[in-house]
């Protein structure tokens, strides 16, 4: 039997979306792969309902890369209203408990210090996390709250930026890979004597995607009766890399590369950003001003791990 022939525009490239509060990541994407008539579309790291602000997504080629933007610093701005837990820890939730105490600046910057660096963080119930193969989001749902462990997350920033008001504090947040904002403020209020849950949540940057950089959503409304957006909007699919340090080959060691091999580091002496971690690290693979590829420093040797 014949191979259907997919449906859509065969795309390559990133859209950064500014995304609204009220739709979840998935709405988005859906969104942006009909306004672009576009065949596979995915996103760079999820946003929660209530949450806006930089989504990336990638179409075509530049799913390959999505765990690389998923794996680079994100940062976030958030509002923090304490004296309520919820059980989803944001404003979607139901109220959970409730406390008088209204920490001030001093108390809350005595605190931040202790989720700074590598941390453990115990997960929302609300959320994508499983647990014996169900998602924690459906047992909270059923009324199965579930039991989850501490996992370790790297927080690089947290600061205090403003208070509006006694029952309000707004923070800056940079971090890692898999760190829940919700999870942040929930402790924070918790550590400073008091409960308190994420009241408003926007998300400034995603690796190298930045806010200047992102599109209103609905700016790219698709109808009947408009043709597809531009593929002008999109950015190349290399973009998704500019974070990682970048190596240039030869004719003759690109073509290695691409066929498998790997590469001694005592031949590319010289050449190997300093920024490049020997033991481990990414690298971009460079072949005439263009990129060929992502490869892994070590044990000595450059190997190939993803060709584009």
């Amino acid at each position: 039997m014949p191979r259907r022939k997919p449906r859509g525009r065969p795309l390559d490239g990133w859209l950064i979306i500014d995304k609204p509060p009220g739709l979840t990541s998935t709405d988005v994407v859906n969104r942006v792969r009909r306004a672009f008539d576009a065949q596979k579309a995915g996103h760079g790291g999820t946003l929660d309902p209530l949450a806006t602000g930089v989504l990336p997504i990638a179409f075509g080629a530049a799913t390959k890369t999505v765990a690389y933007v998923m794996d680079g610093t994100k940062l976030y701005r958030f509002t923090l209203r304490f004296g309520e837990a919820r059980d989803t820890d944001d404003a979607d939730g139901k109220v959970t408990a409730t406390s008088p105490v209204r920490p001030n600046d001093e108390t809350i910057r005595c605190a931040l210090p202790g989720f700074r660096g590598e941390i453990m963080q115990v997960p929302p119930a609300y959320s994508a996390v499983k647990v014996a193969g169900e998602r924690a989001y459906d047992m909270a749902r059923e009324g199965r709250p579930p039991s989850l462990e501490p996992r370790p997350a790297r927080i690089d920033s947290f600061e205090l930026i403003e208070r509006p008001d006694a029952d309000t504090a707004v923070f800056e947040v940079a971090s890692g890979k898999g760190v829940y904002m919700r999870s942040l403020a929930r402790d924070l209020a918790q550590a400073c004597g008091s409960y308190g849950h994420i009241a408003a949540l926007r998300r400034r940057r995603v690796g190298p995607f930045t806010e200047a950089q992102a599109i209103p959503l609905d700016k790219l409304r698709a109808t009947e009766d408009t043709a597809p957006a531009s593929p002008d909007l999109l950015l190349p699919v290399v973009t998704a890399l500019a974070d990682i340090p970048a190596l240039a080959l030869t004719d003759a060691e690109a073509s290695g590369l691409r066929h498998g091999q790997a590469i001694s580091l005592v031949t590319l002496m010289g050449r190997i950003p300093g920024s490049a971690d020997p033991a481990g690290g990414l690298v971009r693979a460079m072949a005439g001003g263009r990129v060929i590829g992502l490869t892994r420093l070590e044990d000595g040797w450059m190997r190939p791990e993803r060709m584009l």
